[in-house]
């Protein structure tokens, strides 16, 4: 399909009215992210507990969690390369049953190599999942409400958190297998994948950007009619070509002759693109290293500086209490404001809470600093989410947005380490200022060198000529 033609399909998506098909969009990911979120935050409020059974160092817990995180890093590159190629919806099925699976695992397993091995699956599952279901709610949901939509996903994902943290209070202290239920609560996301091959097309820009013009067209008008919109009507040439998509139209569902070459590693690293990739890179790594850090340690460290594991479980439930309610709060904001200002002004907020947070000792402060910090780190979450995916053109979109994400991974695969050695050389309180530092940077890069996406279709999004020129650049002209 030529650009004209895809962009015609890109910009009757915009026109659409939120409908009946974006309503059951949003439950079918948003509620298989919220299991996906439940198994990916469970260790954190089980690691207590299997320290005691287990007889496992801080050390060893830090191998369980970078395992993880290097099976999400795999996840993140296998699912952005396979939407891209096989596409989106194929990809989402195939690392959900992956997912479940391991989840299963999860729950047999009798010592800590087995944990890490399902761990490792569970989370390359996870998040492959998770990188094309953002992908997949970008591309069909409006411009005018892409960000609010993508919120809705995550505050509903984010209920995983406090559904992870009190299972693990009211199960782990009580039953020696209490964790094993903790991570049983993952299956439930069987139903959810139900939904999802039900209810979730195609994409049909990814259609279109393949050639497939004639099953993009298919899937955007049954979208129309779910939302009660008349197809515009087309106009056939003499030449038998179809007038409102293209010269390329008539060739059906393959055009093999205008199909852009795969997506491939490299052209992230080479051309216009390479700025974007670096700048997203830049946002995930620090950003959602700060942020799993957060959730990850927050428990472990808290118990090791001499709380009791009940009152530690209690405080960090209430903590992950806080997170879905974040959320919420970007509903009315992420839609209106510049993304890239926005993320700046969340940054600095978590950096002085964290700072705090690692200062205070007593409970009460404690709780109000977590739950402060816990929703600005909900609050950010949908913000990175939409702009990572948005910044790429439609032929490399999964595989840039989720090798960004797969990069804080990799990252993440060395935090663990990084903390343990932070807390046992300089204590509780460098902990929480070296995350606070780094919550700082994903707003700076994003304000000084990202593109302006706010209620831009994907299409102008992705084509520097038609981004908005600043007053200062104006200036300098």
């Amino acid at each position: 399909m030529t650009t004209t033609g895809a962009s015609a399909l890109g910009a009757r998506l915009d026109r659409l009215p939120l409908g009946p098909f974006h309503r059951r969009l949003v439950i079918a990911l948003a509620g298989m992210i919220l299991f996906e979120w439940v198994e990916t935050y469970s260790f954190a409020f089980v690691a207590p507990v299997l320290r005691t059974q287990w007889g496992l160092s801080l050390s060893g817990i830090a191998a369980i969690v970078g395992i993880s995180q290097l099976g999400a890093f795999t996840g993140g590159i296998a699912g952005g390369y396979l939407a891209d190629r096989i596409g989106r919806r194929r990809t989402m099925l195939a690392f959900v049953t992956v997912y479940c699976a391991a989840t299963a695992l999860c729950i047999a397993v009798q010592n800590p190599w087995q944990l890490m091995a399902a761990r490792f699956a569970a989370h390359l599952g996870a998040q492959g999942m998770a990188v094309v279901a953002i992908v997949v709610l970008t591309e069909f949901v409006p411009a005018a409400a892409r960000g609010r939509l993508q919120t809705y996903k995550v505050a509903v994902g984010s209920l995983g958190i406090p559904i992870a943290a009190w299972a693990g209070y009211f199960l782990v202290p009580h039953w020696t297998w209490g964790w094993r239920l903790v991570f049983a609560l993952g299956l439930f996301g069987v139903v959810f994948a139900w939904l999802i091959r039900r209810w979730v097309p195609e994409s049909p820009r990814w259609l279109a950007s393949r050639g497939r013009t004639e099953r993009a067209e298919a899937v955007v008008r049954e979208i129309e009619r779910q939302c009660g919109v008349t197809s515009p009507e087309t106009e056939v040439r003499t030449d038998g070509t179809d007038a409102g998509h293209g010269a390329d139209a008539g060739h059906g569902a393959e055009d093999t002759a205008r199909t852009p070459p795969r997506a491939r590693i490299r052209h992230l690293l080479a051309g216009a693109d390479r700025r974007t990739f670096l700048i997203v890179s830049a946002m995930w790594v620090t950003g959602l290293l700060t942020y799993s850090a957060y959730n990850t340690w927050t428990p472990t460290l808290l118990s090791a500086n001499g709380l009791e594991l009940d009152d530690t479980l209690l405080l960090s439930a209430a903590l992950a209490t806080a997170a879905p309610v974040g959320a919420l709060i970007a509903v009315p904001f992420i839609d209106r404001w510049d993304r890239r200002t926005t993320q700046l002004a969340l940054g600095l907020l978590t950096a002085v809470t964290l700072v705090l947070f690692g200062l205070v000792r007593s409970q009460a402060a404690i709780v109000v600093l977590g739950c402060v910090a816990s929703l600005l780190f909900q609050m950010a979450v949908p913000f990175l989410q939409v702009y990572s995916a948005e910044v790429f053109p439609t032929r490399i979109r999964a595989l840039g947005s989720g090798t960004a994400n797969a990069l804080s991974r990799i990252f993440n695969f060395a935090a663990p380490t990084l903390v343990a050695a932070l807390f046992a050389g300089l204590g509780y309180t460098a902990v929480f200022v070296f995350l606070a530092a780094l919550s700082l940077v994903g707003g700076c890069v994003a304000v000084a060198f990202g593109p302006r996406t706010t209620g831009m279709s994907l299409e102008d999004a992705t084509t520097p000529a038609r981004q908005p020129v600043t007053t200062k650049e104006k200036t300098s002209s």
